[in-house]
């Protein structure tokens, strides 16, 4: 018998007449009859006694049905996977970020997500640059978060938030005054400096040789949220992306604008090889309020995603 079948069996044991097995399903009343005909016919057996224009179970029938309850649970439980997958209520997403956007953008949007979602597991790890980009590639992760994203061989991409690199200093530094902070006005400051040979590093050193102003730092340090904190803390100003001062912690930052104007735009990227799942197209929804709803120095939010405006990179 066919689930169908058995769905009429179950409605016509229910309701004792076809007339009313027909309407609980939505069908024809002749198309019932002709529907227990032909199980009647398949089964080689009465499944009904028909007495005064009601039907009543045989027990060969009631064995049947009692056999068939497994069978509906079973397609119950897995029509309710599908919905759930179809809604992106279950299932599993792999993450990973650099620290900037890990520990601004991606936190609330993740709190969101896994709250309208207790059925769906998340593994989230925060990295260098080199190791999103290993992530992603290798299949480790299927979403991944990058400032300063440059071609890479079988790596989709497209940009989350354009922005500019921001100086951040304690709210009483004598830098805090100005509208806007340049590489001369660094200069007579104890300056905390953006690793070498770093993407972001080497777009503030590009600056200063832009402007003619000697590099000179009183701490190098790896990571913008770093950089932050030692600001924070008085050891001097930094020139950082535009998320990291809004990170949090226990000092709080002047914010400028940085000229010159020095882009800091972030990229979600995710494997050519495969396509996106469903959770990972909302969870990037949710990255999108979430950039929405910052308000980092002279941060733009993308108005697409990777659906609506996919840039390939390959070689």
């Amino acid at each position: 018998m066919t689930l169908r079948q058995l769905e009429i069996l179950r409605a016509l044991i229910l309701c004792s007449t076809t007339v009313a097995a027909a309407r609980e399903l939505g069908m024809s009343q002749p198309a019932v009859s002709n529907a227990l005909k032909a199980m009647e016919a398949r089964a080689g057996f009465a499944l009904f006694l028909r007495s005064n224009n009601r039907l009543f179970p045989t027990a060969e029938a009631l064995d049947l049905q009692a056999e068939a309850e497994t069978i509906f649970a079973l397609h119950g439980r897995l029509e309710a996977r599908v919905r759930d997958l179809r809604d992106g209520r279950s299932g599993h997403l792999r993450l990973v970020s650099t620290p900037p956007l890990g520990y601004s953008v991606i936190p609330p949007a993740l709190g969101r997500f896994v709250a309208a979602r207790p059925g769906v597991q998340v593994f989230f790890d925060v990295r260098r640059y080199e190791g999103v980009i290993e992530s992603v590639a290798s299949g480790v992760a299927e979403l991944g978060f990058a400032l300063g994203f440059d071609h890479h061989p079988g790596i989709a991409s497209t940009v989350m938030a354009r922005g500019e690199m921001v100086c951040v200093m304690p709210p009483d530094h004598a830098l805090a005054a100005l509208p806007a902070v340049s590489p001369p006005d660094l200069a007579g400051h104890p300056f905390i400096a953006l690793e070498r040979g770093t993407r972001l590093g080497e777009a503030v050193r590009a600056s200063f040789a832009a402007t003619g102003t000697p590099f000179r730092s009183a701490i190098e340090v790896r990571y913008c949220n770093t950089a932050c904190v030692l600001a924070g803390a008085g050891a001097g100003a930094a020139v950082v992306d535009p998320f990291s001062p809004v990170q949090g912690g226990s000092h709080r930052l002047a914010v400028r604008p940085f000229r010159p104007e020095t882009p800091a735009v972030s990229h979600v990227l995710w494997s050519e090889a495969r396509p996106l799942s469903r959770l990972a197209e909302t969870f990037l929804a949710e990255i999108h309020r979430a950039t929405q709803a910052l308000k980092p120095g002279r941060v733009q939010n993308s108005a697409t995603l990777p659906q609506a405006e996919t840039a390939n990179r390959s070689g």
